[in-house]
């Protein structure tokens, strides 16, 4: 890997998403040698995903490379690498482009998609985790209109023109409302000659509310601003299998549609070496202690979401969000230098800022932990939140510029086909 020999400490973190991104900022100053590893050479901004797979941000937007959020600290390395093990006895990171030696390793490799082992749904469905998987999402919305326009088998066109989004957490809901927003302002403009009023849009959630984890209030307020869009909301309803046209589930109703979005869970995206029994819990998520530190291990931490810190308030582990990565990140940058120094180590308190959606055009609902409150200012505080963490100047300027452009024109620019998208597996109609 060409990694210089140095007499400090050498911290290898994988992955570059928030939690990584946050360890590193707090080391690289430091008297520790850093090497930072991702399969890619950018950190991804997650929460804005669906706007890139809608057409109302391109991906250059959402990304900024890893090298130049880090190019001015001393004793930062990075390397294109996709880490295949993990060498606990002889403290060996193994990639497709060698090996690495460390002293300090930090599992921050993020989360996964998780189909329950369903097979089915894994093979036809569309992910949306990554910006290619949004950029195959954003091609094959569109293109299933352009398909729809050549047909004249009404069930095939009204099946290309139907949309179902199981999941009824933040993507779901605002994937669902950003797709209700381009049925009624944009796809009557660009399809004049296609009855756009046929399209359908469907959430199917199992449990009996939107966005679980956020208040009642939030819940209710969120599923009524997608029912006045025209979305279909479909509570305790689980799906249980897809064969690329058809959805069955749980319930006497089944779904045609050519587009199935899962949005439905994630699990951490483990890494050979570590994946036994006694160090996963259910999510496929690292268990750790209080300070971060794996099952077992002294010098093998985990942050992010594939960290399970177990506690009183959350004892299935904390969320997987952005809020409890950063926090780790910043606060195992602290620890790992009293590990070093010998010094004892302060255990992490998750401290919750709360939990926000948007539903489209001047609706979004926002839960503080002191106020909660939905609507129109509510959709201004969710923009100036996720403009505050965006990284780089260039992308808030361009993120919001769009969005100003957005809201006055009511249009989606970036609605192209750069990367045509073809299902490996089509349905037959």
């Amino acid at each position: 890997m060409n990694i210089p020999q140095t007499s400090f400490p050498r911290i290898v973190i994988i992955g570059g998403g928030f939690a990584g991104i946050s360890l590193a900022k707090k080391l690289s100053k430091q008297e520790v040698q850093v090497v930072l590893m991702d399969k890619h050479n950018y950190h991804t901004f997650q929460p804005l995903l669906y706007q890139v797979s809608t057409g109302g941000l391109e991906p250059d937007s959402i990304a900024y490379p890893i090298r130049k959020i880090l190019k001015d600290f001393p004793n930062f390395l990075f390397r294109l690498a996709h880490v295949k093990e993990i060498d606990t006895l002889n403290n060996k990171v193994l990639t497709d482009i060698g090996s690495l030696k460390f002293d300090y390793l930090v599992v921050a490799s993020g989360s996964t998609t998780n189909y329950f082992g369903n097979k089915a749904i894994k093979k036809y469905s569309m992910a949306m985790k990554t910006i290619p998987q949004a950029l195959n999402l954003r091609s094959l919305i569109l293109e299933n209109f352009e398909d729809a326009l050549l047909t004249s088998d009404l069930n095939e066109r009204n099946t290309l023109m139907n949309f179902v989004i199981v999941g009824g957490g933040p993507t779901g809901v605002e994937l669902a409302g950003a797709l209700a927003e381009i049925k009624k302002g944009i796809l009557p403009k660009d399809y004049p000659d296609l009855d756009t009023r046929m399209a359908q849009i469907h959430i199917v959630q199992s449990s009996a509310c939107l966005l679980k984890g956020m208040s009642a209030k939030a819940s209710e307020k969120a599923e009524a601003f997608l029912e006045n869009l025209g979305v279909n909301v479909w509570k305790n309803v689980r799906v249980t299998d897809y064969d690329g046209k058809t959805v069955t589930t749980n319930a006497d109703l089944t779904f045609e549609t050519a587009t199935l979005i899962w949005a439905a869970g994630v699990k951490g995206a483990t890494i050979k070496g570590l994946h036994a029994a006694e160090l996963i819990n259910k999510g496929d998520r690292l268990l750790v202690n209080e300070f971060n530190q794996v099952t077992g291990f002294n010098h093998i931490f985990a942050i992010g979401d594939m960290a399970c810190m177990v506690t009183e308030a959350f004892p299935s582990g904390l969320p997987m969000m952005a809020q409890p990565a950063i926090q780790q990140g910043e606060q195992l940058g602290d620890n790992m230098l009293k590990l070093i120094e010998g010094e004892a180590m302060v255990p992490f308190t998750y401290k919750d800022k709360g939990a926000m959606a948007t539903i489209g055009r001047n609706k979004a609902v926002v839960d503080l932990s002191r106020f909660r409150f939905q609507g129109v200012f509510a959709w201004f505080v969710w923009m100036f939140v996720h403009l505050f963490f965006l990284i780089g100047f260039r992308n808030r300027m361009v993120v919001f510029v769009n969005w100003v452009y957005n809201y006055v024109r009511f249009d989606r620019e970036a609605r192209l086909i750069i990367r045509p998208y073809k299902k490996k597996h089509k349905p037959k109609f």
